[in-house]
């Protein structure tokens, strides 16, 4: 049977647990045209970047992944520059895949739910919402089904049936500290992560903004499957974070200058510090 949470998360107070939180960057499109980004585009913005990340979270004897990226199959098919199978990164990083026992998807997009079958003792922690809409009617329609992987969405059903799917109803608590939130707006079950660090509370956004601009200037981004849930979207993520400056936007390039970065030879970014400077507005 799959296992259930019963808990309802709200943002979490009284709790000594902290976390440092990192940004794994694994691939990049370049040369992004602006109508490309946003719903309704400046027409004196040049091309830009649209870079692709997993997140760790680690703390408290915890190692939690968030999101899996993509391979190279979908790099291809996709004309993406993968840099670095996520995998890889993260055995660069220190993380032994076989070791990771819990993985939240924040959605099934092809860029985030990738290589499921590379991590074969975790559990994936994904919203009921998500599920039913990447297996249901509106799949029938290209413009919809576009950014999936059928071959993704089929593994995670697969796992569903070996017990390793954890479902979600809405918000919920991973672990103290630790709490998803169903967002929705860019695919039906979106769900963001919240993460108590010692510089206060972090939202790994995930598509809910794929860059800071999508909600600094309340301009969506145009693969979407409810615009009114994406703008709402916004105000809960501002709500959860307590500030702008503590919401990771899940493609944007400005998270690699804004944070510190790890060394070694892997881009991994420290987001549990403060950015080097005051994000816009």
């Amino acid at each position: 049977m799959v296992n259930r949470f019963s808990a309802t998360a709200v943002p979490s107070s009284g709790t000594d647990a902290r976390y440092e939180v990192f940004a794994l960057r694994y691939a990049t499109m370049r040369n992004r045209q602006p109508h490309q980004n946003f719903m309704f585009p400046d027409p004196h913005e040049t091309a830009s970047d649209l870079d692709y990340f997993i997140w760790v979270i680690r703390g408290e004897g915890r190692v939690i992944l968030v999101d899996t990226g993509f391979g190279e199959v979908s790099a291809k098919e996709r004309s993406r520059t993968l840099t670095i199978d996520p995998v890889d990164a993260l055995r660069r990083f220190g993380i032994d895949p076989l070791a990771i026992e819990d993985i939240v998807v924040t959605h099934l997009h092809y860029d985030h739910a990738g290589s499921l079958d590379s991590f074969p003792n975790a559990r994936f922690h994904v919203q009921d919402r998500e599920v039913a809409y990447a297996t249901g009617r509106c799949m029938c329609h290209h413009a919809l089904r576009h950014p999936f992987s059928v071959n993704d969405v089929t593994a995670l059903v697969r796992h569903v049936y070996g017990g390793r799917v954890v479902f979600h109803d809405g918000d919920d608590e991973l672990a103290p500290g630790i709490s998803l939130h169903l967002i929705g707006g860019h695919s039906n079950g979106l769900q963001v992560v919240r993460v108590e660090t010692a510089r206060g509370p972090v939202v790994l956004a995930s598509d809910a903004a794929h860059f800071y601009d999508n909600f600094l200037k309340e301009n969506p981004f145009p693969i979407v499957s409810n615009v009114g849930e994406m703008c709402e979207g916004w105000r809960e993520l501002k709500r959860l974070a307590g500030g702008t400056d503590r919401i990771i936007p899940g493609h944007d390039p400005l998270v690699a200058e804004l944070y510190p970065a790890v060394s070694g030879d892997v881009d991994a970014f420290m987001l549990h510090e403060r950015p080097r400077r005051p994000i816009a507005r």
